[in-house]
């Protein structure tokens, strides 16, 4: 074999027991979770905003960020339901650059995912405790779920997993909501696919394991725009767009029909600051139709302390190392505007 086999990991019982929430915590979560899935089921009006860095690559800095977005959370809670993205894995589509905290070599360069897996969960339940917030990942390896299934309240599947067939299984057994991504060819069935896939029950092997899931409700499409053969943006969130794809989903069995709009990657083209505009579009489409505002149940943003983004190794505090961010003073001053128009 071409396997070099360099340690056997904790399983995800073993990190949670030596990083345990706290009832507090888990009373957090367990109303939190509630309050967001009302959103997805209806039963709740108010809309949900997915915010926070490209990469949550230094806890410092991330709870710094978390802990404003719990303050500015309290102003807004009537309308808006913030979700901080705490995203602790990075997709790479060569295979080089920044990974995620998991993966994150020490400076001499070695990689110790037991140290990564502690110091994303220890980040993620500091984040709570210090915001009142439960967070927002993304499942780049569905293998570890079991190390954040009791601390996260949403997880995205992204534009290149969306149409593997682990992640979507192991999605159906998600007991929180599921966003799945367009593909970055765009192609709405793949997504919608994929989410009725992890709204289906299915039995498959799972860690060692034969595993039956349940099935997840919660699961829904996220719009974040797609580029064509030439490697241009085209972005997906326009008026014309949301009422496509409503009408895709009523031709579908798919229960509680919802969208999320990322305001970043391909629908702004990666310019960080179109994410106010195209925020404040989505919201006059939800404005202007009742069953586009039904659809669309929240946004996603790319927020930071600092606008832009650095080179690793520039230690600019707050700064994204990965995608560039809208800053925290444009961050506050458009969900502030956002609790007005929702």
């Amino acid at each position: 074999m071409s396997f070099d086999y360099i340690q056997k990991l904790p399983t995800p019982e073993e990190i949670r027991n030596e990083f345990p929430l706290t009832k507090e915590l888990a009373k957090i979560k367990a109303e939190r979770d509630k309050e967001i899935s009302d959103v997805f089921t209806g039963k709740s009006d108010k809309f949900l905003v997915i915010v926070g860095p490209c990469s949550a690559d230094n806890e410092e800095a991330v709870c710094d960020y978390v802990s404003r977005l719990g303050k500015l959370n309290d102003k807004v809670k009537d309308k808006l339901i913030l979700i901080p993205r705490i995203y602790t894995n990075k997709p790479r589509t060569t295979g080089e650059g920044y990974k995620g905290i998991t993966s994150q070599p020490d400076p001499e360069g070695k990689t110790d995912f037991h140290a990564g897996l502690v110091a994303m969960r220890h980040m993620q339940i500091k984040a709570i405790e210090e915001s009142g917030l439960t967070a927002a990942d993304e499942m780049l390896y569905p293998e570890n779920w079991g190390y954040v299934a009791d601390i996260l309240s949403y997880v995205a599947i992204g534009a290149r997993s969306v149409e593997d067939q682990e992640h979507r299984m192991t999605a159906s057994g998600f007991d929180v909501p599921a966003g799945m991504k367009n593909p970055t060819s765009g192609t709405f069935s793949v997504m919608l696919n994929s989410v009725y896939a992890a709204q289906q029950s299915h039995s498959f092997v799972y860690r060692g394991y034969e595993v039956k899931t349940n099935g997840n409700p919660l699961a829904h499409c996220v719009l974040r725009g797609s580029s064509n053969k030439h490697g241009q943006s085209i972005p997906n969130y326009h008026y014309e767009d949301l009422n496509l794809l409503l009408k895709l989903y009523e031709q579908r069995e798919i229960i509680n029909p919802a969208a999320i709009i990322d305001a970043n990657h391909n629908n702004s083209n990666k310019q960080y600051k179109e994410q106010v505009r195209i925020v404040k579009e989505v919201l006059h489409s939800r404005n202007l139709n009742k069953d586009i505002k039904n659809l669309v149940k929240g946004v996603m943003i790319e927020s930071y302390i600092e606008e832009g983004n650095q080179k690793i190794g520039e230690g600019i505090y707050g700064k994204s190392i990965t995608d560039p961010c809208l800053g925290w003073n444009d961050t506050e001053r458009l969900i502030l505007e956002m609790a007005e128009l929702s």
